[in-house]
This record gives structure tokens, sequence and C-alpha cells, in this order.
């Protein structure tokens, strides 16, 4: 089993990094070095959606994650070779089509902030409220604020995620903003997460 050292490497590299070896090492499995809890959890979520089972164990001053396949489950990770097939067209209008929510800001439009945040925050209540939801919210830049602890639409979004929408805000922002110890809904995702739901999404509504 070979071990990828992610140490030190910037989200979304780590989930990069392992995704690659996946690729070229369906079912082998591996062991994953990783520095921080962000980097851990993005790597898990990568290797169990794809089929592998994964244990974390805290190594001086890293984190060692070893991925092995679960038993009687087979690889999800196409090979490389398949990976770089054309994706089956969509269609926008199908009943089982996929909405995506792309909130880069904790305000909605220009001209003035205050304003801007009372848009926002209506968005997010009204949001609840459409047929169909979305499937999945993307929150990056100053948008993770709105996921954190004390942000007023706190419950719209605990609402949302019950009936099933899936809310990830961006690692790499929550640190910028020092509000990695503050995310009250929602998972931590990377760069590579929120690159692929947009790729998958049928259709992107942009506040």
């Amino acid at each position: 089993m070979e071990t990828i050292d992610c140490r030190g490497l910037q989200c979304p590299k780590p989930v990069l990094e392992t995704r690659k070896y996946l690729l070229d090492n369906p079912g082998v499995g591996a062991i994953v070095l990783v520095g921080d809890e962000i980097a851990e959890a993005n790597v898990t979520r990568l290797a169990t959606k794809e089929g592998y089972e994964v244990n974390s164990e805290s190594v001086n001053d890293h984190i060692r994650l070893t991925l092995t396949l679960q038993g009687g489950l087979e690889c999800q990770v196409p090979h490389a070779s398949a990976a770089q097939e054309p994706q089956q067209q969509r269609r926008p209008n199908s009943t089982d089509a996929e909405q995506v929510v792309y909130i880069s800001s904790n305000c909605m439009g220009k001209g003035s902030d205050e304003l801007g945040e009372v848009l926002m925050r209506n968005f997010i209540f009204t949001l609840g409220e459409v047929v169909p939801l979305p499937q999945k919210i993307l929150f990056v830049n100053s948008g993770v604020k709105l996921t954190c602890n004390g942000s007023q639409v706190l419950e719209a979004l605990q609402k949302l995620e019950q009936q099933g929408v899936q809310i990830f805000s961006c690692g790499l922002c929550l640190e910028f903003f020092d509000l990695k110890e503050q995310l009250a809904v929602g998972a931590v995702s990377n760069m590579f997460e929120t690159i692929e739901a947009m790729n998958e999404a049928d259709k992107i509504i942009q506040p």
C-alpha cells in the first residue's frame, strides 16, 4: 500500500492527489498523510464516496488516513482512461435535473452592503419555500459567514439540510476568515468538490 504525503499541501491539493492515485490504482487502497482536520474531512469524504473505508489516526504533527476497499463493495472510482470519457448529455428539463445554488458573498447584489445582507437573508429564507429544492448549496468567500455561528440564517439553512439539501462551505475560505471552528451547518468542502458539483449540475443559481 503506497503512502501519499499531503502534509503542507493547501486545499484542494490533498483531495486531488488522493483522487489521482485512486484513479490510477483502482481498488488498491492507500495511506494518506494530511496536516489538518479540514484535509482529513475532505479526503475521507472523497474516499468514502468512492467505496473505501477510512481509518484515521493522529500521529505527532499530522493525521494518517488508511484507505481500504470496503468488504464486498466494488471500487467506484473509474480507471483513469474511463474517467476521461465525455459525460453523457444532460437534459435540463428532466424531472431529476440537479440544481446547485452558488453563494459567493454574504451580501446579495452591489451598491449597499447593508441592503445586500438583508436581501441575502430573504433569499435563503425564501429558498426553503420553493419547489423543487436545490440539491446542493455551495458557499465560498464571505458567503461562508452565513454557515457559521452568529449567522441570522442558520435556522433556515439547518431546515434546508433536514430536507435533504447538501450544504458545503469552502475550507480555505473558513480558514481565511478564521471561522474554521465556527461552522454550524453543513460540511467543509474544497475547490475540487465545488467544481465537480457545478460541472454535474443541470442548473446553477447565483444570487
